[in-house]
């Protein structure tokens, strides 16, 4: 893994595949480390001749960490935003900033445009380089993610648990033990997702090379006071591929489906069986669906 200075911060990033091949960005969802990603969609994409390039967000696993700012209220910065107020003054940060990090990673390593593939809160950020540092982005593909409208249906209330759950201790068991819950409440058909020992042993292994609670929380905070995108995604010129799990009880698939309707041109595609995470089973089947979209 190497580390770059971009937009004031520094990023831990890690790349697979020739330095001369087609640049494809993956942008981590909310909490999760640039470990999360599957070898088998890493692997897929840089063997089918694109420079595959991944990272930690701000706040998480080795990037810059927020420690000067003490995580505000969810509820304080959520009724700013219900009520009309500016709920981005809240927060230490939005994910407009997450946006210029990803699109100062690029210029950092000299790449002038890459296809960007986000998943959850990193499809929202991709959505928001698309309109912000449209010049960086060449394709889009927000994957399980929302276009932000709040009137989209909600996430179930088993899923909201599952997102704000917080372990009864900070070790490794407690770490792991929660992963698994979480897992099970938002993640794939049982026949799909993750064993509960692989996932267990990930968010283990995650928990010894970076174990931020406050930058979950600052993360979290950036969602909730982001102001809202979703009557701009009409002005996104990238060809921009949606995809989605049938069975995600986080983000609903109609969030999806509105990402595709609000953006000219954009196709969406929906899988049985996937629900809100990153199964190693699904790599193969995203990697036939992404590969040709970005080809064409």
């Amino acid at each position: 893994m190497a580390r770059a200075k971009a937009n004031g911060i520094e990023i831990e990033y890690d790349t697979l595949g020739s330095a001369n091949d087609p640049a494809v960005l993956l942008v981590m969802g909310f909490a999760l480390q640039m470990t999360r990603w599957p070898e088998g969609l890493k692997r897929g994409l840089a063997d089918a001749g694109f420079r595959v390039i991944w990272f930690d967000n701000r706040d998480v696993g080795l990037s810059t960490e927020f420690t000067q700012y003490v995580p505000p209220s969810p509820m304080d910065v959520l009724t700013a935003a219900m009520t009309g107020q500016d709920a981005s003054r809240l927060v230490p940060y939005t994910l407009n900033a997450m946006a210029a990090d990803a699109a100062g990673l690029l210029d950092a390593l000299g790449i002038g445009k890459a296809d960007i593939l986000g998943v959850s809160m990193g499809g929202m950020i991709g959505q928001l380089m698309a309109l912000e540092h449209p010049h960086k982005v060449r394709k889009l593909i927000p994957v399980m993610t929302t276009s932000g409208d709040p009137l989209l249906p909600p996430a179930t209330p088993e899923a909201m648990a599952a997102l704000t759950a917080v372990p009864a201790s900070r070790t490794p068991e407690a770490i792991g033990d929660i992963a698994v819950q979480a897992q099970h409440a938002i993640g794939s058909h049982p026949d799909l997702r993750n064993s509960a020992g692989i996932i267990r042993a990930r968010a283990i292994e995650d928990f010894h090379r970076s174990d931020r609670p406050f930058g979950m929380a600052r993360q979290y905070t950036a969602i909730l006071g982001t102001p809202r995108w979703h009557e701009r995604l009409a002005r996104v010129k990238a060809p921009t591929l949606v995809l989605h799990g049938a069975d995600d009880p986080l983000i609903r698939p109609a969030a999806g489906q509105d990402i595709a309707r609000r953006i000219p041109g954009a196709v969406f595609k929906s899988y049985p069986n996937w629900g809100h995470d990153l199964a190693d089973k699904m790599s193969d089947v995203l990697v036939a669906d992404i590969v040709p979209f970005l080809r064409a």
